[in-house]
């Protein structure tokens, strides 16, 4: 299914909350879809009025018609052979949201990639920092590239819930921008053609995506992704380090003891059912950031729900990848060419 001009979003949130990847861990398999209920022929005397879910959850951003327009492009940061690099800006939600493009050299159009990147802190961040690698080689390629920077970061607007609120507005400005990318009408962007890859944080960015917003992209990819459990990512990255912020949302949201259901409820592996997008996740054996068992479990889930996922466990690579990024990026971009037609 392919959607335009807004998104009805569909449900997932595995917002990374932390520094490098972000998660938590919680007890039991993902909760399944409920069972219709059965038809008993008696007419109920009134409809009960649905409770509406948690404001903060992949529910709230599946129910939400989520909005992408007015891409700019602005300077030009770059032109070298194969491509040229602008500063642009869009919409997403209502919030004006920075970042880079890639725009290749030769006639158009060409499919698109939006690239979600992992943690890095919003007040050193620059405008494009993340995966520089990634969005060299994928418009050399022949894509173009949407490298967005997120609310809070760079020349984005502000969002000062979101950091309490488990980041789950980057999903927001992810689903924005490939809904900028397929209403933009430039020549040299094929709208019919948009891919997703995310790394680190951004990796579980792509997984809320793919269950809020099941249909926007033809395919994804997700390298060294965080836990698709945001209490594992908390416990993992910020606890141990004292973050303040770990309080704040213990306050706001419960903990997973006090409040189970919420901390299911930004799960994306709650909504695996949801995703209707082929995925290939990407992940070093020696991973001491994001451990591989995390990409496991989320792998063995949506396979479980009958998803196209394939994982990659690449031997001995850490966390950013070294000697087989390259070999890696090969087959992320074959990926693409098989989804992206």
């Amino acid at each position: 299914m392919r959607l335009r001009g807004t998104a009805c979003a569909a449900a997932g949130v595995l917002l990374a909350v932390a520094t490098g990847c972000t998660g938590g861990a919680e007890d039991g398999a993902p909760t399944p879809s409920p069972a219709p209920a059965r038809t008993t022929g008696v007419s109920p005397r009134a409809t009960p009025t649905p409770t509406p879910p948690d404001p903060v959850s992949l529910p709230a951003l599946m129910q939400r018609e989520h909005t992408g327009s007015g891409l700019r492009l602005g300077d030009v940061l770059d032109r070298n052979s194969a491509y040229t690099r602008y500063a642009v800006t869009y919409e997403a939600n209502g919030l004006t949201i920075s970042g880079i493009m890639n725009i290749p050299e030769g006639k158009g159009p060409f499919p698109a990639l939006v690239l979600a990147h992992g943690y890095i802190d919003p007040d050193t961040y620059f405008s494009g920092q993340g995966m520089p690698r990634e969005q060299d080689r994928l418009a050399r390629g022949g894509h173009v590239v949407l490298h967005t920077d997120y609310r809070n970061h760079a020349r984005s607007d502000k969002d000062p819930d979101n950091d309490v609120n488990l980041r789950l507005g980057y999903t927001e400005d992810v689903i924005g921008a490939a809904l900028a990318l397929r209403n933009s009408g430039r020549p040299e962007i094929d709208g019919d053609r948009i891919g997703l890859f995310g790394r680190s944080m951004g990796g579980g960015i792509v997984y809320n995506t793919l269950v809020v917003a099941p249909g926007l992209f033809d395919a994804a990819v997700a390298h060294a992704p965080v836990s698709a459990r945001p209490q594992e990512n908390i416990d993992h990255f910020q606890r141990p380090d004292g973050d303040p912020l770990v309080a704040e949302i213990e306050e706001k949201h419960g903990t997973p003891g006090e409040d189970p259901a919420f901390w299911r409820g930004v799960s994306p592996l709650t909504y695996a059912d949801r995703v209707s997008d082929p995925l290939l996740i990407q992940h070093g054996t020696a991973d001491d950031t994001c451990p591989l068992a995390w990409s496991r479990e989320a792998a063995a889930a949506f396979a479980d729900a009958g998803k196209d996922v394939e994982l990659r466990a690449v031997p001995g690579e850490g966390h950013t990848f070294g000697p087989r990024w390259a070999a890696e990026m090969d087959v992320t971009e074959a990926f693409f060419a098989r989804h992206l037609r």
